[in-house]
């Protein structure tokens, strides 16, 4: 379906954006646009692919108008720009709300507006029973995206929600082994927390699928496994150096025991595809007259998807999915005690 197309990337110069650019560079695609405010990381990249297909786009989403000039001619929208570090949403909540929320209706609204085939969104678990600031943007993020899909038939816009991405930017994997190189103490917040894990790649297909796939307003969910904060510690400092000390800080400011990547009410309506779960668009309008007369009982039985109920990996099952990954092999080549 991407044969001879033309993908944007709104945030194309993350670890996300990076990890789709890669992915979709081994399709048919004619051309794909990188669109970001971080010339320097633009820079690092057009040095780094040196690909007639990528073409970059300096611009920020919180700027409708620099939205519009990159989507020309755009077939496909992967939109992955987002605040999404909790402490720093946490401080300066109207910078979330600037970036993924109103950053999001510029997207969809230019894209709209061009004719784009299909948008997919990038979402956070986060956005699920929402406690801090970047979850509480990403969640009106999520209804912005279900407003838009519900009036407008030209575009097809979808979103994706995933779990913690490890070693993606700002992640805690690649602190862990910073910290082991730098002969400092592993600082875990909660040992009981627990956390989703996926790898890029992993959440790549998600977002293939979803192109394939979605329906106007589809909201997709991977399944994952999760583990405890502790266990993984635990996982990094046996690949590195077992001698580690790991210290307890306690819970930051905003965040969660575990996280949620499906509520009770989107478990209800959902659709089970295997690796996947499909939830469909909330299609009710403002008539809400018909729906106080009677409830949903069954809802009293079904619990959220959560990382405390998910698989739950151990230490050893947590040090074969870390060494999957690219990152820690790379990270493990020149490394010596």
């Amino acid at each position: 379906m991407f044969d001879g197309k033309t993908l944007l990337i709104t945030g194309g110069t993350g670890s996300f954006g990076n990890a789709v650019l890669d992915r979709f560079l081994n399709t048919g695609v004619r051309e794909i646009r990188i669109f970001s405010r971080d010339e320097k990381k633009q820079d690092d990249m057009r040095k780094h692919y040196r690909n007639d297909k990528i073409k970059f786009h300096i611009g920020d989403v919180r700027d409708i108008a620099g939205v519009r000039n990159a989507m020309y001619d755009v077939d496909y929208i992967f939109h992955a720009a987002a605040l999404k570090q909790v402490p720093s949403c946490e401080f300066f909540p109207m910078e979330a709300v600037k970036t993924n929320i109103i950053g999001t209706d510029n997207v969809l609204t230019a894209a709209i507006s061009a004719g784009v085939k299909k948008v997919v969104c990038l979402s956070t678990d986060k956005a699920a029973y929402p406690i801090n600031a970047m979850g509480i943007s990403k969640a009106m993020m999520e209804k912005v995206i279900t407003a838009k899909a519900r009036t407008t038939a030209g575009t097809i816009i979808s979103c994706t929600r995933y779990g913690n991405v490890m070693c993606s930017r700002g992640s805690v994997i690649p602190l862990f082994i910073e910290q082991i190189k730098q002969r400092r103490p592993l600082t875990v917040t909660n040992p009981g927390m627990t956390r989703f894990l996926m790898s890029l790649e992993e959440a790549v297909e998600l977002v293939l699928f979803a192109f394939e796939n979605a329906n106007a307003g589809d909201l997709f969910i991977q399944k994952a496994p999760a583990c405890t904060v502790e266990d993984l510690a635990q996982a990094v400092r046996e690949l590195f150096d077992p001698q580690t000390e790991i210290r307890l800080i306690g819970t930051r400011h905003g965040e969660k025991l575990f996280e949620t990547l499906a509520t009770t009410e989107e478990k209800d309506k959902s659709e089970d595809l295997g690796a996947y779960w499909r939830i469909p668009m909330d299609g009710r309008d403002l008539n809400y007259e018909k729906y106080f007369e009677q409830g949903d009982s069954g809802l009293d039985e079904i619990e959220p998807y959560t990382s405390h109920n998910t698989e739950r990996l151990n230490v050893g099952q947590v040090k074969s999915k870390l060494l999957e990954l690219e990152y820690v092999q790379n990270e493990l080549k020149g490394w010596k005690l």
